[in-house]
């Protein structure tokens, strides 16, 4: 078991905020093109090189953006991974960048696997990321699905999609997409206020999740860490009416599922604590969703920053937080989403303002 004090399992590197989508959602605000104090190619490749400082096995090095594809120096970030046995994946966006031949080259040079964003049905995907977006994304998954690289699909929750959830989950077994990332929306970057959930429907969607699985999906949440309470609490007693609309269409969808198809659970990670998160400039944040500027890879090395960063190791010990963040059963499995209290409070440590238990009396 890796000790989350020591070193990450993921490191997200924004390498650049050069994009040709302009998400309204977007963490990183993307642009047309790069700025200026973008990593050089020689700072990128010695910050790749400095990660074998947390000793193996090495954590994953997740190469997004702004648009992985449109960074300069991108082949010899890949090969530099793959030279120092650094396991990589890319997040690019769905354009005419992401060729069958670039396909072919990440394959060759031992790229894990790559993520697309897909957030519904055609009209929500395009109003959220663009025009034909929808298109081109599903022409993508096509693609990485004949060249038989391993895909992940990420798709972002807020108030205009929720009901739209079955149907996305039957759009992706159908497509053999096997994992799903679930993004729950923080107030940062273009992040839009008026599509923020309330706490009931976090409760409800992230149970509605808990019986998804039952699909033989692997899901995971970001943003949401109340979905691994919501595993251990199960859902057979569990009762909400947008949980039981969600159901009621999945059912209608595809099928009573069988139980015995549950995958195992993810690790108990958090903003922070397994994870971390390098911008285009080199700043390191615990996550891609707290503006919370932790050093850079320039001045120190991802291993020191990440190991002996006061707020950090704060971060990694929930008896810090507060309010039922700091004393639930699910404190350290759990623990909040340290963005979400950021974003909302202003304080790191403040309790989840998603969570049902943070509402509780005397909380």
């Amino acid at each position: 078991m890796i000790d989350y004090n020591e070193k990450p399992i993921l490191i997200f590197y924004e390498t650049t905020k050069a994009c040709g989508l302009a998400c309204r959602h977007c963490r990183a605000s993307a642009l047309e093109h790069p700025l200026p104090d973008e990593l050089s190619d020689i700072d990128s490749i010695s910050f790749v090189k400095s990660i074998t400082e947390f000793g193996k096995p090495y954590p994953v090095l997740i190469l997004t953006g702004g648009d992985m594809m449109r960074k300069r120096n991108i082949d010899n970030i890949i090969e530099t991974c793959e030279q120092y046995g650094i396991p990589v994946s890319i997040s690019p966006a769905a354009t005419d960048l992401l060729t069958p031949e670039r396909v072919d080259y990440f394959r060759e040079h031992h790229v894990l696997s790559a993520s697309l964003s897909l957030d519904g049905n055609m009209e929500i995907h395009d109003w959220l990321r663009g025009p034909g977006v929808y298109e081109k994304t599903m022409e993508k998954i096509k693609l990485l699905n004949e060249k038989h690289m391993k895909l992940q699909i990420n798709s972002v929750v807020m108030r205009k999609n929720i009901r739209q959830l079955p149907g996305l989950l039957k759009l992706l077994l159908d497509n053999n997409v096997k994992t799903w990332e679930v993004f729950f929306l923080i107030q940062t970057g273009r992040a839009i206020d008026s599509e923020d959930l309330t706490p009931q429907e976090f409760e409800d969607i992230n149970h509605w999740l808990v019986f998804a699985m039952n699909y033989g999906m692997v899901i995971r949440t970001v943003e949401s860490p109340i979905f691994r309470r919501c595993v251990d609490e199960g859902y057979d007693n569990y009762s909400g009416e947008l949980y039981y609309h969600l159901v009621d269409e999945t059912i209608d969808l595809l099928w009573l599922p069988d139980r015995k198809n549950v995958p195992p659970r993810v690790s108990n990670t958090r903003d922070g604590k397994g994870i971390i998160f390098v911008g285009h400039n080199g700043d390191v944040y615990p996550s891609g969703f707290v503006p919370y500027k932790l050093g850079n890879v320039r001045e120190k090395s991802i291993a020191d920053i990440y190991r002996n960063s006061y707020i950090l190791i704060k971060l990694r010990d929930s008896k810090n937080f507060g309010g039922a963040c700091g004393t639930c059963n699910w404190s350290d499995s759990c623990g909040g989403s340290r963005s979400r209290a950021y974003a909302h409070y202003g304080d790191l440590f403040a309790p989840d303002p998603a969570c049902m238990y943070s509402l509780a009396p005397g909380q």
